[in-house]
């Protein structure tokens, strides 16, 4: 389902993008990267121009040559003015041709895993390996706040055997992704042209079983080659010859990752990508460094509306010829839920009526995700006999509290012991129960017929 109304995402889009917390999911083909052009690296990464930076939270890389280029690349972004310095990368895996590798902040995610998906050789195998990073949210304990980050890079080239090697890449990723019990992104450099290639139909056509599939969130298919109508989302080449005139490179979401709550792409994956702008307020999903001017021509650099001129140059420079532009897009938190453990109505009289307000809060930390990074927690209240809850949905953003009023069911004396169950899509904790009890005496007990209220 894709729930999120339209009305109500422009508007928090208009505020998210210009927010620092939140998740940022990057993918980057930093073209055979061996270390060098440090600089760069802090410039295009981290240098802010009209308040925007990449400043990625996640990064899947393609093209690194070494386990020392990955470090190096960790620790200019580390050193970088404006960075976290909180970064790390999960161990490298040296496998045929170039590699992947993954970046992440350590005071907001935990690495679970390294996972080689398959490993890459020659035809008809895939180049090279398929990987697959497992995080953790920091203090988030169940599936529900743990996302797998898979990277590919495919395999160029238009021939039958280019093709087939680039469909058995996509076949193992979606069978792997198949298996998981959590949300999934892909990211990479898919070497593809239009959405008819088989691997991407493979990856996002629907199929008996559609655990594994991943969804476009910019809903933007077409022959996406050499096409104005796509020149917000090419992402090769900055440099040229040709220039500006390909989407190679990607993020692709599971389904619970548009699905309108929870871990969610902030965004509107029902509707295709602007082709009219590059700041497309539906969308947190960008091209960085791609204004839409550079179709069919080198990045522009003096005039770039989205970058700047420093940070534009940057990523020429990193591009080394051929080169691709990162991808990157953000996503909400799941919400926590939070309330009473215990709900002590007192000793009161038969027969009375009796209420009880009781706050039901969103505690997702919008210290460490921000305002608009936690997403709405969605609830709904049921209680045991002898307590009156109220029914309906209900939801509460990050930080707001809803109170609710619960009733005592005083028709008879005696103790009244009972539960309240939070239904709620906070993962850690969807079934909350909290403790109700009462004592409701006859007219009198109280000495001289008070109610004690």
């Amino acid at each position: 389902m894709r729930r999120r109304c339209l009305a109500s995402l422009a508007g928090s889009l208009a505020i998210v993008t210009l927010a620092t917390a939140q998740i940022r999911v990057a993918t980057y083909n930093i073209t055979n990267y061996s270390g060098d052009l440090q600089p760069e690296i802090r410039t295009a990464m981290f240098e802010s121009f009209n308040g925007r930076a990449l400043r990625p939270d996640l990064m899947v890389c393609q093209e690194i040559l070494s386990s020392s280029a990955l470090d190096n690349l960790v620790a200019a972004m580390n050193s970088a003015p404006g960075s976290p310095a909180d970064y790390d990368a999960a161990p490298f895996v040296d496998g045929p041709d170039t590699d992947s590798a993954f970046v992440y902040r350590t005071t907001l995610f935990d690495l679970l895993a390294t996972v080689t998906v398959a490993t890459g050789g020659s035809s008809p195998n895939h180049p090279r390996n398929i990987m697959r990073y497992d995080i953790r949210l920091k203090d988030y304990v169940s599936e529900g706040a743990t996302l797998s980050l898979y990277s590919s890079h495919m395999k160029a080239g238009t021939t039958q055997s280019d093709i087939d090697r680039r469909l058995l890449e996509a076949q193992r990723i979606r069978a792997n992704a198949q298996g998981l019990a959590h949300s999934f992104v892909l990211g990479g450099d898919f070497n593809i042209q239009r959405s008819t290639d088989p691997s991407f139909v493979e990856l996002t056509g629907s199929k008996a079983n559609n655990a594994g599939r991943y969804f476009d969130p910019i809903a933007t298919p077409g022959d996406w080659n050499n096409s104005s109508a796509f020149r917000f989302v090419h992402t090769q080449d900055p440099i040229g010859p040709g220039g500006m005139d390909d989407r190679l490179d990607f993020l692709l979401l599971a389904n619970g990752l548009v699905d309108g709550a929870g871990f969610e792409y902030i965004g509107n994956p029902s509707l295709p990508f602007s082709t009219t702008t590059w700041n497309d307020p539906n969308h947190s999903y960008r091209v960085w460094g791609n204004d839409g001017s550079s179709f069919n021509s080198a990045l522009t650099v003096a005039s770039n509306t989205m970058v700047g001129p420093n940070i534009a140059q940057a990523l020429i420079d990193l591009a080394s010829g051929a080169g691709h532009l990162p991808v990157y897009l953000d996503l909400t938190v799941p919400p926590e839920v939070g309330s009473p453990t215990v709900i002590d109505f007192g000793t009161v009289r038969q027969g009375s009526t009796h209420g009880r307000l009781f706050p039901v809060t969103n505690t997702g930390l919008t210290s460490r995700w921000g305002e608009n990074g936690v997403a709405d927690l969605h609830y709904s209240l049921a209680s045991s006999t002898g307590f009156i809850a109220p029914g309906g949905q209900f939801s509460a953003s990050a930080g707001a509290s809803n109170r609710h009023l619960l009733l005592l069911d005083a028709s008879t004396p005696g103790l009244k012991v009972g539960t309240l169950t939070i239904l709620s899509d906070a993962p850690d904790e969807p079934s909350r129960v909290v403790q109700l009890k009462a004592n409701v005496v006859r007219f009198g007990k109280y000495g001289g017929g008070g109610d004690g209220n």
